[in-house]
């Protein structure tokens, strides 16, 4: 017996004695780290932004496919939109002064169509008219020009102009297939135009008689803790879009005024059709400002010669100036708070997906979206009540079947 226990307690002590020498190994060589531990603070913040970044460009690239391949739905939903952002306020206001909602919602309508069809066939209808004419002129003056280039002080020869003027064609070819392809995608055929302009006037008549409806549905869609965020920063991007339509008609009617006037006190023909294409063309910002201008010196150029082509783009030129630098700053700033770097992007950027109908929607998506991430960032939303389903009283809802004892 006592042989084992002093065995026993020789055991313990040897593995006492061990044990402390192994913690002072330990000791001596420092804290043990994991290869996580070891990696600088920084590289794992940078690692922490990239992946987060990724998943970001993901969703965002993801969401920009699925709008180019449905852009046949999308692009009439946004027109729509647009419509409805400037039509919803005059409607509101004819209910406010006791006219039914039916007869609000039709009168907005009609009027809107009116006014788009009246200005519609009047330019083109000037442009058939003298569309003749133009193409006379444009080939005496082309001979003109191209007789000063022969013979006059540059002494270009034939085959010199004739590469010059093939080379200038091939790059407007290729520089425009850009601009022109998602047009060309969009209105490929006139059952598709038509049915985008159909699907475009139904949705604007539906946000017009229930968009309060319709939105309440889209913000119940998302999880109740985060329906406050969503439903506040939809109504301020509303209210964004809405400044946004009435600043660029405001903005649109001073360009078609000035180029249009300008064009009838120097005598250059189809003074109306360029004022219609002048205000048409100003909803699409930079790209349409530079075309109408454009077309309207040519006009000029054909008819009246270089002296008063010039003069007419001295006045293009002062129009646009006074709508950059006055206009756009003291009342395009106040509706929409975005830099004119982030507006030439945007539509850079907008052209180059989808075209003309990218360069249409790219100022006022971005517009809206910079107030949404903005409103989001602020957290005022934490205050608000969220809207409740019950909220939703339009009697459109009534026709969708229900089973019994279910609540939407």
């Amino acid at each position: 017996m006592t042989e084992a226990k002093g065995t026993s307690r020789a055991r313990r002590g040897r593995v006492r004695r061990t044990t402390a020498s192994e913690r002072a190994a330990e000791r001596a060589a420092g804290p043990r780290r994991d290869a996580a531990d070891s990696v600088p603070y920084a590289m794992r913040v940078a690692a922490a932004w990239s992946w987060r970044l990724l998943l970001v460009g993901g969703v965002v690239a993801v969401a920009i496919f699925l709008v180019i391949q449905l852009r046949l739905v999308i692009i009439p939903v946004l027109v729509a939109v647009l419509l409805s952002a400037l039509l919803v306020p005059f409607s509101t206001f004819l209910q406010r002064h006791r006219w039914p909602k039916w007869l609000a919602v039709v009168l907005a309508m009609v009027a809107t169509l009116a006014l788009v069809g009246g200005l519609l066939t009047l330019g083109i209808s000037q442009i058939v008219r003298g569309s003749a004419d133009l193409a006379d002129q444009s080939v005496i003056a082309w001979n003109d020009f191209r007789s000063w280039l022969l013979e006059g002080p540059l002494h270009i020869t034939p085959d010199q102009f004739d590469q010059a003027v093939q080379q200038v064609v091939e790059a407007a070819q290729r520089d425009s297939g850009v601009l022109v392809s998602g047009a060309l995608s969009v209105s490929s055929s006139i059952g598709h135009f038509v049915a985008g302009a159909l699907l475009a006037l139904f949705a604007t008549l539906f946000i017009l008689i229930d968009g309060r409806g319709i939105w309440n549905w889209l913000v119940g869609i998302f999880p109740r803790r985060a329906r406050a965020a969503i439903d506040g920063a939809g109504r301020s991007g509303w209210a964004t879009l809405e400044n946004f339509v009435r600043v660029q008609i405001f903005v649109a009617a001073i360009d078609a005024v000035g180029i249009g006037l300008g064009a009838l006190l120097l005598g250059v023909p189809l003074a109306i059709p360029i004022a219609v294409l002048v205000f048409l063309g100003s909803f699409i910002p930079i790209v349409g400002a530079v075309v109408t201008g454009a077309l309207a010196v040519f006009v000029a150029l054909v008819y009246n010669g270089w002296g008063i082509a010039l003069l007419m783009l001295g006045v293009v030129l002062l129009v646009q100036q006074v709508e950059g630098h006055v206009l756009q700053p003291l009342i395009m700033g106040t509706a929409v708070k975005v830099h004119p770097l982030g507006v030439v992007i945007a539509v850079a950027t907008g052209s180059l997906l989808a075209g003309i109908p990218g360069a249409l929607f790219a100022v006022p998506v971005a517009a809206v979206l910079n107030v949404m991430i903005l409103y989001v960032s602020g957290g005022t939303w934490k205050q608000a009540e969220p809207p409740s389903p019950e909220e939703t009283h339009s009697p459109l809802w009534r026709t969708v079947p229900q089973r019994p004892g279910y609540g939407r």
